[in-house]
């Protein structure tokens, strides 16, 4: 459920921490270098939780949380990599937040996503990448058509039980164009 200003404070109480607050915690406890792998993978997968509704797309953006998600994508941990694609997939449905992780080479990030051995993180990748195209403008369509594979790729999970629909859809927003 979509939270609002009402429904935040009718959740956290007088002197409950407020959103901002908790996810900043969230943030501060997966950048401290004595916390476990376990516990940055539940702190990410829970960050990624927050980035669906709407009311935390502007908090993304002040903790640069979406950089922490493309970092992720970096790491050798593949559930990393799964929860921080989740993290980009439930937060570039916003125009601004597209713009971010295609500004931070987002589209690349997603695109290396799509060899994972994990099927969350190829999903998370191949609607990431169409959240992209239809929120991120000429740029991001330009730069997605260019980038070498993409289409044999996409192609390829077409053909992919679990992943026909969402990669057939995709393919033909690029190939439309």
């Amino acid at each position: 459920m979509f939270t609002n200003d009402k429904r935040q404070e009718e959740r956290t109480g007088k002197y409950g921490t407020s959103r901002q607050q908790y996810l900043q915690q969230l943030v501060t406890q997966f950048q401290n270098p004595t916390t476990s792998e376990e516990t940055k993978e539940k702190t990410v997968a829970n960050l990624a939780n927050f980035a669906y509704d709407p009311y935390n797309f502007a908090i993304l953006r002040d903790l640069n949380i979406l950089e922490l998600f493309l970092d992720c994508l970096t790491e050798p941990n593949e559930r990393l990599i799964e929860f921080g694609a989740g993290g980009i997939c439930n937060a570039v449905a916003d125009p601004q937040n597209a713009k971010i992780v295609f500004d931070c080479d987002g589209v690349t990030a997603l695109i290396g996503c799509l060899s994972s051995p994990v099927r969350n993180t190829v999903k998370y990748a191949i609607t990431g990448l169409f959240y992209l195209w239809e929120c991120g403008g000429n740029e991001v369509r330009e730069s997605l058509k260019a980038k070498d594979n993409v289409v044999e790729l996409i192609m390829n999970y077409s053909q992919v039980d679990g992943f026909a629909h969402l990669a057939t859809a995709l393919l033909d927003k690029i190939l439309q164009t």
